[in-house]
């Protein structure tokens, strides 16, 4: 344990090194170009969960806050930066929330969340308290608060420019239509999905997006689809949305890949399929993948193929 935990903290090091985290000023005038530098560091670090996981992403995100907290006490600056600050710190929480998350620690990831709204608030950013809310929704639905999961995702989508978010709009319809479906709200689910499919469809590809919202693409959409379809209980049509997600996921999405391979085996798996979910495990490479939640729900599958 103590050397794991050695090696946790090393590579924690080495990431915020390679970051420049301790570059942000603590002291003299805070400007807009220092901020760009904190948005761009925080774009490396949604990238790194994207292609390996949480790893030591919660030691990083949570020192960063901690650089950002001493540059708003230490540092002269205007309304708009100090704004901005508030915005990097939610979108740190937030990205530490699901590092937590990754990490098997529900407790600590809902803390962060929490965390990440407040600081949302702060900022006076629509777009970030929605993304607050809806890990807020997530952390919910992980824990079996359907109910109270569907609540908190229509109170995000309450807020108008969260609904005007293309982006936004379809990750929340998406969540929103699992929650409905494990409350056996069929028909809502199913609006929800066409809501989801409908906000997709109004993306802009040539408009930029905030790093945060790089892994919603119509693989993901498929992929989300896919868990509302399982918990309606319609496990082909699952089977057949998980598929068709691992078909569309660029490879940089690793992470995303090795979820959605564990997802379409579990799958096969609960339909008796066994030797398709053989083959789909022996396919995966979870080597390189740095994330508790994922190497669990696998190891629970090799058990199950080889009991």
């Amino acid at each position: 344990m103590q050397r794991r935990r050695f090696f946790a903290l090393s590579a924690a090091a080495t990431v915020a090194l390679a970051l420049g985290i301790d570059e942000t000023p603590v002291r003299g005038r805070l400007s807009m170009s220092d901020i760009d530098r904190v948005t761009a560091n925080i774009g490396r670090l949604d990238s790194h969960f994207f292609s390996i996981g949480g790893g030591p992403l919660l030691t990083v995100c949570t020192a960063y806050i901690d650089r950002l907290r001493d540059a708003l006490g230490g540092c002269v600056y205007g309304t708009r930066v100090e704004k901005a600050i508030h915005h990097s710190i939610s979108s740190l929480y937030a990205s530490a929330g699901w590092a937590a998350h990754d990490g098997g620690d529900p407790t600590q990831a809902a803390l962060l969340h929490t965390a990440s709204l407040q600081s949302a608030l702060l900022a006076g950013d629509a777009s970030a308290s929605a993304r607050a809310w809806s890990n807020l929704a997530l952390q919910a639905r992980m824990e079996g608060r359907h109910r109270e999961a569907v609540q908190i995702t229509r109170a995000a989508l309450d807020n108008r420019r969260a609904r005007q978010d293309p982006h936004i709009s379809a990750l929340l319809h998406a969540r929103l239509a699992i929650g409905q479906a494990r409350t056996t709200d069929r028909t809502g689910a199913a609006r929800s999905l066409l809501a989801a499919e409908q906000a997709y469809d109004r993306v802009n590809p040539a408009a930029s997006e905030p790093s945060w919202l790089a892994f919603l693409s119509p693989a993901e959409l498929s992929g989300l689809a896919a868990i509302t379809h399982q918990a309606l209980g319609q496990y082909d049509r699952a089977e057949a949305s998980t598929a068709q997600a691992l078909e569309l996921l660029p490879p940089s999405m690793r992470r995303s890949h090795a979820y959605y391979s564990v997802q379409l085996a579990e799958l096969q798996l609960a339909q008796g399929n066994r030797d398709q979910a053989v083959a789909t495990v022996t396919t995966l490479d979870a080597s390189s993948l740095d994330s508790r939640r994922i190497a669990d729900r696998l190891a629970a599958v090799r058990r199950t193929l080889t009991a």
